[in-house]
C-alpha cells in the first residue's frame, strides 16, 4: 500500500461512517484528519430534496464568504474604454477584449475568473465551447456579466463563490483551507448554509437539507448533521 493510501485508511479509522457529527465536532475532527504538506482545501458537499430537472428546483447563487476561501484570484476582464480603466484600477490580472478572444481560442485559459460587460457578450459568447465546460463562461446569474465591473472584482477579491447544484442534487463548494482557525471555518460554513437554506424553492417537497459533508482535499467525508446546522443558521 502507497504511503497516501495508509494515511488515507488511518485517518478513516478516526471517523465514525455510521454518526453525523454536530458542526464543531465535525471541524474538530476535519483538523485531526488532515495530513496533506499542502494546504488543503475545505469543500462541502451538500444534498437537496430538489429535482434539477425542474428549473423552479435549480439552486444556484453566489455569496462572498466571511473569511474568503484563503486562494488568490486571478481575473480576467473583457471590457473597454472607461470600464477597461476601472477594471484595472480595481485589481483585475488581465483586461482587454477581442485580443483575449484570440488568446483564449489558441487554448489559453490561465486564470481562475471572467468577468465581461454586456456590450462584450457578443464576442464572448463565442468562447462558450472552451470556458463553459471549465466553468469560466462570465453569467449574468452570477454577477460576472456585469457593468459594475469594480465591484465583481472586489468581491471575488474577497472570497466570493458560486454554487450550483448538480443533476444529482448535489452543491459542491468550497469554504475555506485546513490552515484556517477553526471559528473562521464555522463562520464560512454558516454563511453557505443560510445562502442554501433561504433557497429552497417553494416547490420543494419533503426534506430540504437530505445530507451534509465536509472533506479536505485529500481526505474522507465527515457526515454532519443537518438539522445541527439548520438550528445554527439565522432565523
Amino acid at each position: 500500500m502507497s504511503t497516501r493510501g495508509k494515511r488515507y485508511s488511518q485517518t478513516r479509522e478516526k471517523i465514525d461512517h455510521a454518526s453525523r457529527y454536530d458542526l464543531d465536532e465535525g471541524l474538530k475532527l476535519l483538523k485531526e484528519t488532515g495530513r496533506a504538506k499542502f494546504d488543503e482545501s475545505v469543500d462541502m458537499a451538500i444534498r437537496l430534496g430538489v429535482n434539477p430537472k425542474h428549473a423552479d428546483q435549480m439552486i444556484r447563487g453566489t455569496l462572498v464568504l466571511p473569511h474568503g476561501v484563503g486562494k488568490a484570484v486571478k481575473i480576467l476582464v473583457f471590457a473597454k474604454g472607461e470600464k477597461e480603466k476601472e477594471a484595472r484600477e480595481a485589481g483585475a490580472d488581465l483586461v482587454g477584449a477581442e485580443d483575449l478572444v484570440e488568446k483564449i481560442n489558441g487554448g489559453w485559459t490561465d486564470f481562475d475568473k471572467a468577468i465581461a460587460t454586456p456590450d462584450l457578450m457578443g464576442i464572448v459568447g463565442k468562447l462558450g465551447k472552451i470556458l463553459g465546460p471549465r466553468g469560466l463562461m462570465p453569467n449574468p446569474k452570477v454577477g460576472t456579466v456585469t457593468f459594475d465591473v469594480g465591484r465583481a472584482i472586489k468581491e471575488l477579491k474577497a472570497g466570493r463563490v458560486e454554487f450550483k447544484v448538480d443533476k444529482t442534487g448535489i452543491v459542491h463548494t468550497t469554504v475555506g483551507k485546513i490552515s484556517f482557525d477553526t471559528e473562521k471555518l464555522k463562520e464560512n460554513v454558516l454563511a453557505l448554509m443560510d445562502v442554501i437554506v433561504r433557497a429552497k424553492p417553494a416547490s420543494s417537497k419533503g426534506t430540504y437539507l437530505k445530507s451534509v459533508a465536509i472533506s479536505t482535499t485529500m481526505g474522507p467525508g465527515i457526515k454532519i448533521d443537518p438539522n445541527a446546522l439548520r438550528g445554527e443558521t439565522k432565523p
